[in-house]
């Protein structure tokens, strides 16, 4: 399958990031300290390029639907970095590769890291999506987690047409140095690729599916045995299985399979 190249401006601010190809995508080789450094350097104390950089994460599910979807593909290898958000990826990066991916990179536990050194610096965070309620207890969880922290603004997701791009332009205007975007896959992805021309006042775009979810404290993380054993999948259809169960038992075989397959024994430091 053709694979779309990233950006000029991205791929020459990326372009000291190793990368691995595991389950059929180029992820980027940083466990979870080096990508809150590399998000950090990328605007401080100035930003590296003239436009967003955008950077997004991928587990199973999302291998699965990047090898049946071509809209999904396309949205995801238009990313200037790829995080590895889903443990059996990790995994399976130790049997393949001789410098395997370190550590799973979860949104999840990225923000706080990014957010202890953002508030140490003065960088600016933008909040956008999820509902209305679960966007305020998000933040406002954050402010009382790290009340030295600037959040210029936030937005719950729920919005279409000209109240979208109305909120979009705000939001280039309070030029944050970074846009957390919760939205889910591929929703978050797509806004990107729509909105990012828009934006060219924002530093970084980190799409963040359930993030807000669990910065809100309304659903609670998998203990710590089964996110390190690569269960948190399992987890999470527990707390919802009507919205969960088809989907993974649909997509994880064929992650498994993907990830047996096109996980490379090679590493290169560029697209």
């Amino acid at each position: 399958m053709h694979e779309r190249r990233a950006n000029p401006l991205g791929r020459a601010a990326t372009a000291g990031v190793p990368r691995a190809t595991v389950g059929g995508l180029r992820l980027a080789v940083l466990d979870l300290e080096q990508t809150a450094d590399f998000m950090i350097d990328v605007v401080h104390p100035c930003r590296r390029i003239g436009r967003p950089l955008y950077l997004t994460s991928a587990n199973g599910e999302v291998l699965s639907r990047c090898s049946t979807e071509p809209r999904t593909d396309r949205l995801f290898r238009a990313a200037d970095l790829i995080n590895a958000d889903g443990q059996p990826l990790v995994t399976m990066s130790k049997l393949k590769l001789l410098e395997p991916l370190p550590e799973r990179v979860a949104t999840t536990d990225l923000f706080h890291i990014v957010a202890r050194k953002a508030q140490a610096v003065g960088l600016t965070f933008y909040m956008f999506g999820a509902d209305e309620g679960e966007n305020e207890a998000a933040v406002a969880n954050v402010r009382s987690l790290y009340p030295k922290l600037k959040i210029v603004g936030h937005s719950h997701g729920y919005l279409r047409g000209e109240a979208l791009r109305s909120k979009v332009d705000e939001i280039n205007a309070l030029a944050p140095d970074y846009l957390w975007v919760a939205l889910g896959v591929p929703y978050e992805q797509a806004f990107v690729e729509e909105f990012m021309p828009r934006l060219c006042n924002v530093g970084v775009i980190k799409t963040s599916g359930g993030l807000f979810n669990f910065l809100s404290g309304s659903r609670p993380r998998a203990p710590n045995w089964m996110q390190n054993i690569g269960l948190e999948w399992a987890w999470r259809i527990w707390l919802e299985p009507r919205r969960l169960f088809w989907r993974y038992l649909t997509t994880n075989p064929r992650a498994l399979y993907l990830l047996f397959n096109r996980t490379r024994p090679s590493l290169t430091k560029r697209d």
